[in-house]
């Protein structure tokens, strides 16, 4: 946790009493081969300092990606990742977790790409039951090509949360007293990707790859998974109730955390589903409980 989030936390609790801020516990970095395993096009996968590091590759034949080895229902899942540096226009870097069926379950980061001067738009996506259309769109408040930055996933049975470092983006909150289904019985694998999608990535499709420019380059390090491995047809976690992030202080986000991301909100959002009319002229149930309104 940041010197300055540690600040803030300790004069609301002073303030308050409410519990102390909880974040979640600080990402083990591992070798890639301790969690993770090449998916496709293995060739465009580099590796550094052992295994440490790796670089995803795109050219105009293909891009690449990999998977964990291990599929989890709930934990905390993050990587270190900078992004594609200059002319990235057409190209789309995933970080996400997804199980393995027809009425899938899905939780994404796509950083899209964009021409040269241009910023990178950070999309997040959550589907439960097949069904996605929940997308929500930013702009970082830093150069994501300039270095390393944590991308996390937080995943319990009470809600997701989207963190950068330390700042949480977005949550999406267990609804299913609303009816809106939440992912809580299909184990997912944690897949990364580099691929191109020039076809709707960069303004909707009008900007395209431009190959003069490849290889397009994304570096990868930390590879922390501390999940609840189950097999891909558990319903359940065997250890439900007893790992940190069941804990009651994670149930929700603390006073702290929900001011950053009503910061994120009124500073760097530039598409959200909630507030969409034209899209959706009734407002989804779960948007008022996410605070996404």
């Amino acid at each position: 946790m940041g010197s300055s989030l540690w600040t803030v936390c300790l004069i609301f609790a002073s303030l308050t009493s409410a519990a102390v801020c909880a974040n979640p516990r600080k990402p083990v970095d591992v070798d890639f081969g301790r969690n993770y395993v090449p998916t496709w096009a293995f060739d465009h996968i580099k590796y550094f300092n052992g295994g440490s590091d790796i670089q995803l590759h795109l050219d105009k034949y293909t891009g690449t990606g990999f998977q964990s080895k291990g599929s989890y229902l709930f934990g905390h899942f993050s990587m270190n990742i900078k992004m594609v540096p200059g002319d990235s226009a057409g190209t789309v870097t995933a970080f996400y977790l997804s199980s393995q069926n027809a009425e899938h379950d899905e939780i994404d980061f796509e950083f899209l790409g964009n021409r040269t001067g241009q910023p990178y738009i950070l999309q997040t996506n959550v589907f439960t039951g097949g069904k996605g259309d929940r997308e929500q769109r930013i702009y970082l408040w830093f150069d994501p090509t300039k270095d390393f930055h944590r991308y996390s996933i937080l995943w319990n049975l009470y809600q997701i949360v989207f963190f950068v470092d330390d700042v949480p983006i977005r949550v999406f909150k267990n609804s299913k007293d609303l009816g809106v289904k939440f992912p809580f019985d299909q184990p997912m694998k944690i897949y990364n990707s580099l691929w191109n999608a020039d076809d709707w990535a960069t303004r909707g499709g009008l900007e395209k790859t431009d190959w003069s420019k490849a290889p397009f380059i994304a570096a990868y390090k930390g590879f922390h998974i501390d999940g609840c491995e189950a097999s891909v047809n558990a319903k359940f976690c065997d250890t439900q109730g007893k790992r940190w992030w069941d804990q009651p202080e994670f149930r929700d986000l603390d006073a702290a955390q929900w001011r950053r991301l009503k910061w994120v909100r009124q500073k760097f959002t530039i598409y959200n589903y909630c507030t969409d009319r034209k899209r959706y002229p009734q407002l989804s149930p779960e948007c008022r409980r996410d605070r996404d309104i």
